[in-house]
């Protein structure tokens, strides 16, 4: 079960509030991340596995990141391609998500570096809602795009 390396993909949760449409985006965990925010949200979104495909690893990578599986129908908003080269194909779906009970797997890394010890990070450390200017404002630059074709999809009534 190896992964394809380049391609992510992951669930664009969205939901009507009193201010228009909120997007849920992910804050990545870990020692790296810690400070950063700008530009540093995604997503909830993972590698695509050899034996799967996309919509499944979006539906997966949602459970393990989040902690609660998604059920329901997902919108294909295409693919975008990071600056470093990773490919993320992104679903969304109308819903809504408590980010109090978010609970996401952990990973392991050598932490401080070089000191010989390892140490657990979650892979998400926080969730929120935002808006759509706040959130194109707060995602990697490259997935500023799905923002914009959700947008484009609602106002034609497809999504």
């Amino acid at each position: 079960m190896t992964a394809r390396s380049m391609t992510s993909a992951g669930i664009l949760l969205y939901r009507k509030g009193p201010a228009g449409l909120e997007l849920l985006l992910a804050h990545p965990g870990g020692p790296f991340w810690r400070r950063k925010d700008r530009g540093a949200w995604s997503i909830p979104k993972g590698e695509v596995r050899l034996d799967e495909t996309e919509e499944t690893t979006a539906r997966r990578e949602f459970l393990e990141e989040l902690g609660h599986a998604f059920e329901g129908e997902l919108v294909d908003l295409g693919s975008a391609t990071q600056r470093a080269g990773k490919i993320v194909r992104c679903f969304a779906a109308s819903g809504d998500f408590d980010v109090d009970l978010m609970r996401s797997n952990l990973f392991e890394i050598e932490w401080p570096p070089r000191s010989g010890r390892i140490a657990r990070f979650p892979e998400i450390d926080r969730v929120a809602w935002f808006g759509t200017v706040e959130a194109r404002s707060k995602l990697n630059p490259a997935q500023g795009v799905f923002v914009d074709r959700l947008e484009a999809r609602l106002a034609r009534g497809a999504a």
